[in-house]
């Protein structure tokens, strides 16, 4: 299935024209211009987004027209019922991958004792079930309905009774997130307009966001990079947005990086890592935000949409529930290799974990196997060999609502600077609460997935691990978004604007809190090079 972008070349360069004609305005949103003035708050307050919906609307200049015409050749005209054109196409298509679910559930098992919870995490390796969630009261399992009574039999008889179905239909579910599977998000024509509101009012396949962040650098080339951080193992570029004011004596800034598709099927990663770097970008200098100015002018950012760029691929054309890479292991009908587990820190090397390449939770037989893990961890360590000084990490994930720090690996091994952690942790729950109302859980990524402490469910080699322990990342967080469970990884595309904005807050109060507290930073730093 093909989902290709064509007449970019030719769209940029009449986007080009427009701006040497002195329209460089055109290619903002209006509505980002019209923004009420927030003014400076004070030391790790959090500024909320005003509601676009408060201003009148204003009649389209000629040169917004011209500018959400070539957007709207770029990512498709949407016809009089909200479906874009080409989405009809493959209606047909998305149908027959969503339909291998038709008979498969989803339950939530309530887990009152660790017995209970080791139990199933053992039955759930034993059958090779898809673990969609698990936390400290909870676990979410896809399965086959005719396999659920194998699996009752093989749990303790308080598990018999204690669980739900989640979805009505998981087949319909996993089909309405495509694009023009349904009809448009009732967000549509209530939020930004130009860009924002054809872009972010669907979930995107790989070729769509390359051609968007390729527009985005064709557009803004003083603050927008597109750099490769390294190949997929099926040769695919590993492509990051890079933003920044350069500074004007060329020195190096300190650095954030932004992280979204870890697991394929999580596509609200996505979207939510490609509404922060827009958001930045195109709101610097022109939405009175002092505080993004800053962050654009203070650090080095990189965002990177789809570091599992294969599995994503993967997800549109031959299984949406898809979580690992596509890279094969020792069983021919068993490919991939969980990125968020194939690092060498606590790598789990049992034979259990290594002599089960079908679980989705499979690290490979040794650390950095994963072909997308070893071009990620090579790139980090080049650009800080090259001067960046790496301050932050935001790997985005869904689902279950939870802001994780290190240590995975661990329960009982906890942080040198616990309460950095901590405290950053929950004052970017608490930015999300103030725009959106959600909440959050913080605690620690072992604490946060029940089954990490279990053989065979490890959370040993985490991504998140490593580059806090041996990459020294000061403040690394595993950011699991939204929901509780009600569509999990099929989250409806109603979403992705609210997730964006509250995310939004977020990268904002992590960006303030570093600058205002350098100490904790420095400190690290001294760590690392006593380290060397």
């Amino acid at each position: 299935m093909h989902y290709g972008i064509h007449l970019l070349t030719p769209a940029v360069a009449i986007v080009g024209l427009v701006i040497q004609c002195g329209t460089n305005a055109a290619i903002i949103p209006d509505s980002l211009g019209r923004r009420a003035p927030v003014e400076p708050r004070s030391v790790h307050t959090v500024q909320e987004f005003p509601n676009p919906a408060d201003s009148a609307p204003e009649p389209p200049r000629w040169s917004s027209r011209i500018r959400d015409s070539i957007i709207g050749r770029l990512f498709g005209d949407t016809n009089r019922h909200g479906r874009r054109k080409e989405n009809q196409r493959y209606l047909s298509e998305t149908a027959k991958l969503a339909s291998q679910y038709a008979s498969d559930v989803v339950l939530r098992f309530t887990l009152k004792t660790p017995e209970e919870m080791k139990a199933l995490a053992e039955a759930s390796n034993i059958l090779l079930l898809d673990v969609w969630s698990t936390t400290k009261t909870h676990a979410d399992i896809r399965i086959a309905e005719a396999d659920i009574p194998p699996l009752l039999d093989l749990l303790p008889a308080s598990l018999q009774h204690s669980h739900v179905r989640l979805m009505h239909d998981l087949s319909q579910t996993a089909r309405d997130t495509y694009p023009g599977a349904s009809t448009a998000s009732r967000y549509y024509g209530q939020t930004l307009d130009g860009v924002q509101s054809i872009f972010f009012q669907d979930y995107q396949p790989h070729d769509v966001i390359q051609a968007w962040m390729n527009l985005l650098r064709s557009l803004f080339p003083s603050l927008v990079e597109i750099v490769s951080i390294g190949k997929s193992y099926e040769g695919r570029d590993i492509q990051a947005i890079r933003v920044g004011n350069p500074r004007a004596d060329g020195m190096k800034r300190k650095t954030i990086i932004v992280t979204g598709a870890v697991h394929a099927r999580e596509w609200i990663s996505v979207s939510t890592v490609s509404y922060l770097a827009y958001s930045l970008i195109t709101g610097y200098g022109r939405n009175k935000d002092r505080l993004s100015d800053t962050l654009v002018d203070e650090f080095d950012w990189y965002f990177i949409p789809t570091l599992n760029i294969d599995g994503y691929v993967y997800t549109w054309e031959g299984d949406r529930l898809w979580r690992k890479n596509r890279q094969p292991t020792t069983l021919a009908f068993c490919k991939g290799i969980d990125l968020d587990r194939a690092y060498n820190f606590h790598f789990d090397g049992s034979s259990q974990s290594q002599s089960n390449p079908c679980s989705d939770m499979f690290p490979g037989a040794s650390p950095f196997e994963a072909t997308e893990a070893k071009a990620f961890s090579d790139w980090t360590y080049n650009i800080t060999r090259e001067g960046a000084e790496i301050v932050g990490l935001l790997d985005f994930h869904s689902y279950s609502q939870q802001i994780l720090y290190p240590y995975s690996y661990s329960c009982d091994s906890m942080p040198p600077d616990l309460e950095n952690l901590e405290e950053l942790g929950f004052g970017l729950a608490k930015a999300i609460r103030l725009v959106s109302g959600e909440h959050y859980e913080v605690t620690s990524a072992c604490e946060g997935t029940g089954f990490a402490k279990y053989q065979g469910t490890t959370g040993g080699g985490s991504m998140m691990d490593f580059f806090y322990a041996e990459d020294r990342i000061p403040y690394s967080y595993q950011i699991k978004l939204r929901d509780t469970g009600s569509y999990g990884f099929l989250l409806p595309r109603d979403h992705i604007l609210p997730a964006g904005e509250e995310s939004m807050n977020l990268l904002k109060h992590f960006g303030q809190f570093i600058l205002d507290d350098r100490s904790p930073v420095q400190r690290h730093g001294d760590l690392k090079k006593a380290k060397k």
